[in-house]
């Protein structure tokens, strides 16, 4: 018996490492996933390697209402209720000091980050509720409890949605709703790559090496480590927590 047998759950950025890693787990463990992002190659890619019998996929902008109300409305058409939602589109932005990063890219940071979970939230909410509860996670990052010299708008959207998350946690906990959010350090993904790049243009192995350098267990997280802690936050596992903060970091937030 799966922990998330005949459950239903919406992930947005579906087709990123951390996402493939969380719908693989849900779906081993028994629940169907509906995988949210803007790339389609990448949905259906993604969704042939998790399984097509227990998941499908919407092509969907977080950042519009329209299409999020959509993507709310296919998990509920496609499998009749919605049960879990894991807000994890998320982009990195640019690294640069304040004076220098261009409004463009901090407004489309905080359009993603932001106002994409936060519509996750509007039309995910009455839905949830009205099937009699559910598990909402959201991703942060050890960037929303510290500051990073060049992360501006990054920083500022992953405290952003701590904020939201307290805030959910309070409302919606008469709905048996549960919010939380987990915070990874750096993981073995695309961004991390982009982020190496953009530090040390050419030498990212260099840049790679001191970021590890200063995770006290020396190494960047998996995928599936960071899964694993969606996946408790996701299942009755976790049925008295709620308005937490869950770090995933290496020892990052002890230091």
């Amino acid at each position: 018996m799966g922990k998330l047998d005949g459950r239903v759950a919406v992930i947005t950025c579906g087709s990123g490492g951390i996402c493939r890693a969380a719908a693989k787990r849900f779906v081993d463990e028994g629940a169907n996933v509906l995988l949210v992002d803007l790339e389609e190659r990448a949905l259906r890619s993604a969704v042939d390697s998790i399984g097509g019998d227990h998941a499908s996929s919407v092509c969907a902008d977080v950042t519009s209402d329209d299409d999020t109300l959509r993507y709310v409305q296919a998990a509920v058409d496609r499998y009749g209720r919605l049960d879990i939602y894991l807000a994890n589109a998320g982009i990195e932005g640019n690294m640069k000091p304040i004076p220098d990063y261009p409004i463009d890219v901090f407004d489309r940071v905080i359009a993603v980050n932001v106002r994409g979970v936060w519509l996750g939230l509007k039309h995910v909410i009455p839905v949830m509720a009205k099937g009699g509860g559910g598990s909402i996670v959201i991703t942060s990052s050890t960037a929303g409890i510290h500051g990073y010299a060049g992360a501006s708008a990054y920083v500022t959207s992953k405290h952003a949605v701590i904020g939201m998350m307290r805030t959910a946690a309070l409302e919606c906990a008469p709905m048996k709703i549960r919010v939380n959010t987990v915070n990874p350090a750096p993981i073995e993904t695309r961004m991390m790559r982009s982020i190496e790049e953009q530090v040390s243009p050419r030498h990212a192995g260099q840049a790679k090496e001191q970021f590890q350098s200063a995770l006290p267990l020396g190494r960047y997280g998996h995928p599936e480590e960071v899964a694993d802690v969606m996946l408790f936050l996701a299942s009755d596992q976790s049925s008295y927590c709620t308005g937490g903060v869950y770090m995933v970091d290496g020892g990052t937030s002890a230091t």
